[in-house]
């Protein structure tokens, strides 16, 4: 009996697959979004492009002086300027196409080397300040960024990925003819240690010179597992010295500068806190000690000519901010540009927003000028206005990603004259507006209303929530919990769950944890956690009712917390004892194959069957129809894991994966206080969308009810869609199958009778081609499941417990191969726990394959 049930668990392994995503998958044509600068070869784009690479932000950005150290030239709203320190006047140098930032002044101040963000590459150019006129010094359709010019005008040493797809350091000869002899400073070199968020190849970043031209500081990350990398210096003319200056841990910020004197280090960092502040060390790396202090990030700091003052940016207000620091006494002084002189013919548009009754409402703006740049909004003390770009565009439909802000009901802004195309949004209730007008002349005012898009009453009330935000995480603003309130406003977004974690060292939000809620204006915040476990999965831990759990993260490879343990099944304990929500966040990118995976530990399946999970984000930062895989085989074995929705977004991010609210989760009902909501949650009362809006009754009864049928036969159903964008495929799904395909488009309704063989589950799913307005994959929306009882009869599928079986054994071979534990004790109750899931599994898998055979 035992060797022919292990027969029949793997013969029914494959078949299973097979069947799952021949179901689950139905693809639609369109042209597929592509990763923003995706010939960069580092993994997790969404740190590196915001922590590291230069953004369009709406306050000013990386700054320089000029020789005389009373004058700037900084980048601001993607064009170079010029201001004096001692005026409020700034000079516009350089305007559209493309983006500018980084400029870098020339020790006779004649020119300015800088970044230009053109298309899906960044090059430098260089700007003659007389003639304002610039020249392109690299085409590599790479990113070449951090230009730094040397001492005596000769050389130009800058950060490039032109070599693989790594960020490395490179020289050349820099003349009036341009660059000549480029060439890397260092070779390449792969890292022996493991590595999660850097890759396996080293990087170099951050170069900047000593006072006599002879070593090059930078960042660097040789054998460094966590962090960005440690500070080092590298003699010009011969790269092989080398010297590490100081042990450091930091987010792609440190900038290593020496003073014109050459004997002071300034870098950013955060040690020991959950903001970057500026520091001083010597050459040599000894007793670094802090200059600045504060709860928010200095960064981009800059060396004045005589070494008496540093220039740096601030998001101490929220927006970034250029200040000058007086190193001996502190004086600091904000450098403001309130009287803006463009290169070009300027009007000052108005914009309002209205509903579909004519009241005004906030809204996600895009204002894009016939010179293809995005323009943004004068920032408020709220910070509307922020610019935030997308991490992925449409190759074919658009030259570069979009930019957006977010405007509360009324705001201003500078555009060029000329054709401009403006594009409103306000959450999925609403029909995106979009216009493009012809501005002229010093003032102009532009009206938008949207119009109604929600769903039928007969499908019930709902309010819409994000399961997974994170107010602050490394970006270059400084969100608080009224302007994250004004972003919900804007997107229409009633509810939002901030999940507090860490980023290596820091916790950013670690202060912000409360078990209350805030509220504004009608928009509703609670504080959660995100627990950091890559080998495990994440997971979300919504309403904890006393403490935030510390450490926030486990298996941490070369790192005292190295252990596997706790594993997610403990921490899941340690949150209900809390009476918190447990969910899996951000789940999978890709079909998982049991045979296949290099490597699988996901615990969700042991989490599952232990009855420690309490939702899945079917709808998240991952892959929707890949996840979608795995909660149908859940669902198929009696599970009951509701599909919940988190967009991970980062709401101080100038790059941002979506807007908060991109993934949410719609729950039936008004009601937020903490037990209605986790009821909702829980019980799968919802739909969960990026875009469309689903209805589905079953006889009657809403998703996460059940209905009782006496014998297999008809249940009564009626489905509605509205979608701000196409939906090409609306299907009703019943156990894991396609049961009946329906008309879909942006609005539709059917009612009609579903003959149902057996028990089970139906839920309703719709997905679309990809398009811009939904900064996702695609657009994707399902409900959660109706359940059917017929007959009292218990829905089997030994197909899926064979999977889940298999899974497991995968899981349990590589925790019991670890060898980071601290006892055994800890390894002990790791793999027990996933033993006692893997028998809930594989005895499902004998018992129901047996039935089926009899």
């Amino acid at each position: 009996m035992k060797a022919r049930s292990l027969t029949l668990l793997a013969a029914l392994l494959p078949a299973a697959i097979a069947s799952a995503q021949a179901d689950v998958t139905t693809q639609t044509e369109a042209p597929a979004r592509a990763p923003v600068l995706k010939h960069i070869d580092h993994p997790h784009s969404y740190y590196w492009r915001e922590m590291y690479l230069p953004q369009l932000t709406s306050g000013p950005g990386q700054a320089a002086f000029m020789p005389d150290g009373d004058t700037l030239v900084y980048s601001m709203a993607g064009s170079l300027w010029r201001q004096s320190v001692n005026s409020d006047e700034a000079w516009q140098l350089t305007a559209g196409p493309g983006y500018d930032y980084q400029p870098e002044i020339s020790p006779d101040g004649r020119y300015a080397i800088y970044t230009r963000a053109d298309g899906n590459a960044l090059e430098l150019w260089r700007l003659d300040l007389d003639s304002l006129e610039s020249r392109q010094l690299t085409r590599t359709g790479a990113a070449n960024l951090e230009p730094r010019i040397s001492p005596d005008g000769k050389r130009l040493v800058f950060t490039s990925s032109r070599d693989g797809g790594h960020f490395n350091l490179f020289i050349a000869e820099l003349s009036e003819a341009g660059l000549s002899d480029v060439r890397p400073l260092l070779a390449p070199r792969k890292s022996d240690i493991d590595r999660y968020y850097y890759g396996p190849t080293d990087h170099a970043i951050n170069p900047s010179w000593s006072p006599d031209g002879e070593r090059i500081y930078y960042l660097g990350n040789p054998e460094v597992a966590w962090g960005s990398g440690d500070l080092w210096s590298v003699a010009v003319d011969k790269p092989t010295d080398r010297k590490k200056v100081l042990v450091e841990e930091t987010t792609w910020a440190a900038k290593p500068e020496l003073a014109p004197d050459g004997k002071r280090l300034l870098y950013a960092s955060y040690q020991g806190r959950q903001w970057h502040q500026l520091w001083l060390t010597t050459p040599s790396g000894q007793s670094p000690l802090p200059l600045t202090f504060g709860d928010f990030d200095l960064r981009q700091q800059r060396w004045s000519p005589d070494g008496e003052k540093i220039l740096y940016v601030s998001n101490e207000n929220g927006n970034t901010g250029l200040w000058l620091h007086t190193v001996i006494g502190g004086e600091r002084t904000q450098i403001e540009a309130k009287r803006r002189h463009y290169l070009e013919p300027m009007t000052r548009l108005t914009l309002r927003l209205a509903g579909p009754d004519g009241k005004p409402i906030a809204g996600r703006v895009l204002v894009q000028g016939a010179d293809g740049r995005h323009y943004g909004a004068e920032a408020d003390q709220n910070n509307s206005g922020w610019l935030h770009a997308d991490d992925y565009f449409q190759p074919g439909l658009q030259s570069h990603e979009n930019h957006y802000f977010h405007c509360q009901r009324s705001c201003e802004l500078w555009v060029p004259q000329g054709e401009i195309k403006v594009t409103a949004l306000h959450g999925f209730e609403t029909a995106p507006a979009e216009r493009t007008v012809t501005v002229a002349g010093d003032e102009q005012t532009l009206s938008l209303r949207l119009e109604d898009l929600s769903l039928p009453k007969k499908f019930g009330q709902h309010q819409s929530a994000d399961l997974h935000l994170h107010m602050n995480y490394g970006g270059h603003y400084r969100q608080q919990l009224a302007g994250l309130a004004d972003q919900m406003s804007a997107e229409d977004l009633d509810i939002g769950y901030n999940l507090i974690v860490n980023k290596e060292q820091r916790i950013p939000d670690i202060a912000a944890f409360s078990t209350g809620a805030f509220e504004r204006n009608g928009r509703t915040i609670f504080q959660g956690q995100e627990y950091h476990t890559s080998y495990w999965g994440h997971l979300g831990l919504l309403h904890l009712d006393d403490h935030y759990l510390t450490p926030d993260f486990a298996s941490y490879r070369h790192t005292a917390l190295a252990s596997p343990y706790p594993h997610n099944g403990a921490i899941s304990e340690l949150a209900h004892r809390q009476n918190a929500l447990v969910g899996y966040v951000h789940p999978f990118d890709w079909s998982i194959d049991p045979a296949k995976e290099k490597k699988l530990s996901h615990s969700l399946p042991a989490d599952a069957a232990l009855g420690l999970a309490d939702y899945l984000e079917v709808v998240s930062f991952a892959d929707h129809r890949a996840t979608a895989e795995v909660w149908y085989r859940l669902l198929n074995l009696g599970l009951r894991i509701p599909a919940g929705a988190g967009t991970d977004a980062m709401t101080n991010y100038a790059s941002l994966r979506g807007p908060v609210g991109l993934n949410r989760i719609f729950l039936q009902g008004g009601a937020r206080d903490p037990e209605s909501l986790k009821r909702a949650i829980k019980n799968g009362h919802s739909f969960v969308s990026n875009g469309p809006l689903l209805g589905l009754k079953v006889n009657g009864q809403l998703p996460g009810h059940g209905v009782q049928l006496n014998k297999p036969g008809k249940v009564k159903v009626a489905t509605a869609l509205r979608s701000l964008v196409p939906i090409a495929d609306l299907e009703l799904v019943f156990n894991g199958k396609v049961i009946k395909r329906l008309p879909a488009g942006q609005r539709a309704d059917w009612d009609g009778d579903i003959e149902i063989p057996g028990s089970g589950w139906l839920l309703l799913r719709a997905a679309g081609a990809p398009h811009p307005w939904v900064q996702d994959l695609y657009p994707y929306a399902t409900t959660n499941p109706v359940w059917l009882d017929v007959d009292g009869q218990p829905q089997k599928s030994p197909a899926d417990a064979a999977y889940f079986t298999a899974w497991l054994d995968r899981a349990i071979a590589d925790a019991s191969a670890r060898d980071e534990y601290l006892n055994p004790k800890e390894r002990q109750l790791t793999l027990d726990y996933l033993q006692r899931a893997r028998a809930f599994y594989a005895a499902r898998a004998v018992t129901e394959a047996e039935s089926t055979e009899e």
